[in-house]
């Protein structure tokens, strides 16, 4: 397992006496990057010297907002200065506003926040924000450069339904620390299922906000694995999938150099994915691939297409899963022969098997495919998308143009006429009146019926 704690104040006095045990402890339990924040200009040079001198960490540096009445133009020339000199600062942060505290008038906490989010802008930075009690003026001065490539991290969060969506409308991240662990932070934890998993970062706030059952007790990068737990349980994903995801979101907004290489084969929840091709034969406009290359957490962009012998060799251990799946990142009938090979050696070791496509395989390999499908697979889901042929014209961007969608319908007809279990799939952008007729077509050719929903993927 591989962790990134985003958000973590090693530079604290907390740590003086061992800190070279919590860096140890970090690395047991996975973690193979700590990002430390400044939370002034002292602090940002002690987390850029910490970072200077151990592989696994990175800086971030800002002035926090109670430091807003002593930090003025000096105060920010420095901070630009301590950005642009050193090689690992991958953040502007810890910057936001405090009403909660009030140490600083809000005033001087508006202007210093602006003034840092420039500095974020002018260097491309991410910011890491804080926010407390200050909802309504910290949307108001993001939304003046959500438009200026605005990304970052709301860190610790513990505001509402209403702030989450406004920081998701901005493209931003959003972690929560230790305290959705404490029995009685159910509201806090009823929000976390409304932030995309694609959007959730890890980060302890160390020393601060130990969770249960450290509460109280000064924290550090390896209580990150009890939140785990918790994410686990409100996104229905197994806890390696949460350290994956998020290893990935923290890597790819802090460029934190972390090798992600192609999967070939894949897991998710208790599933196994098979990723023959990247090659498709549709365009379409709704298509992840737009968007990224991963799935959660999962890099799709091959390089190579792999040979049935090496997705074989990596199919160990596979009778654990719940099911075997043909989905990657293209259409998996375009390697047909590959597909019934792999499909025949997890049939042989008493695994259940499923083909993800958008059911123009007949189209593709210029015959009938069902037959040969018969006895390998269980299960086939067919993505129609659109009821009528020119919806999924416009929709998908078939390159059978308008022979597309007829050939979807037969081949969806003749696997239930083979015995193959079939579920006929489509996206909610289509609307109610095309999601009935999609509806009234699977159940008319003797297959189940299953809404998907739009940038909702693995």
């Amino acid at each position: 397992m591989n962790l990134v704690d985003t958000h973590c104040h090693l530079t604290h006095p907390d740590y003086k006496e061992d800190l070279k045990d919590v860096l140890k402890r970090a690395k047991e339990k996975g973690i193979s990057r700590i990002i430390v924040p400044g939370t002034n200009i002292e602090d940002s040079i002690k987390a850029v010297r910490l970072a200077a001198k151990n592989s696994m960490i990175f800086a971030a540096v800002g002035i926090h907002p109670h430091d807003a009445d002593s930090s003025g133009k000096k105060e920010i020339d420095d901070l630009r200065d301590i950005a642009l000199r050193n090689d690992k600062v991958v953040a502007i942060g810890e910057i936001g506003l405090d009403l909660y505290r009030n140490y600083s008038k809000l005033i001087n906490q508006q202007k210093l926040l602006t003034k840092s989010l420039n500095i974020a802008s002018h260097l491309d930075l991410p910011v890491i924000l804080h926010n407390r009690s200050a909802d309504k003026e910290l949307v108001k001065i993001l939304e003046k450069f959500a438009a200026r490539s605005l990304k970052g991290v709301c860190h610790c969060f513990s505001s509402d339904r209403a702030l989450v969506n406004e920081l998701l409308e901005m493209g931003l991240y959003i972690s929560f620390a230790g305290n959705i662990t404490f029995r009685k932070a159910g509201e806090l934890r009823s929000i976390i299922k409304h932030v995309p998993p694609e959007k959730l970062l890890l980060e302890t706030d160390g020393p601060y906000i130990s969770p249960e059952p450290f509460r109280g007790k000064r924290n550090e990068p390896a209580n990150i694995v009890r939140l785990l737990d918790v994410y686990s349980e409100v996104y229905g994903l197994s806890r390696e999938d949460i350290a994956r995801i998020t290893t990935h979101n923290a890597n790819e907004l802090f460029s934190l150099g972390i090798k992600e290489d192609a999967a070939i084969v894949y897991p998710i929840r208790d599933s196994l994915y098979i990723n023959v091709t990247n090659r498709c034969t549709n365009r379409c406009v709704f298509c992840t691939r737009k968007y990224s290359n991963f799935v959660k957490g999962h890099n799709l962009l091959l390089q190579t297409e792999p040979t049935a012998r090496e997705i074989i060799s990596e199919l160990k251990g596979i009778s654990k899963y719940k099911e075997i799946v043909f989905c990657g990142f293209g259409e998996p009938t375009l390697r047909l022969e590959t597909v019934i090979k792999v499909a025949s050696f997890a049939k042989k070791k008493k695994c259940k098997v499923r083909l993800t496509t958008n059911g123009e395989g007949n189209l593709i390999n210029g015959f009938s495919i069902a037959e040969k499908l018969k006895g390998v697979l269980d299960k086939v889901s067919v993505s129609v998308n659109a009821s009528g042929e020119k919806e999924y014209a416009r929709l998908c961007n078939p390159c059978f143009g308008s022979a597309a969608r007829g050939g979807i319908s037969n081949f969806i007809k003749e696997c239930v006429t083979q015995g193959i279990e079939v579920e006929v799939t489509c996206l909610d952008l289509i609307g109610e009146e095309g999601i009935s007729e999609c509806r009234k077509e699977a159940e008319g050719a003797g297959a189940k019926f299953r809404l998907r929903h739009l940038n909702k993927v693995g």
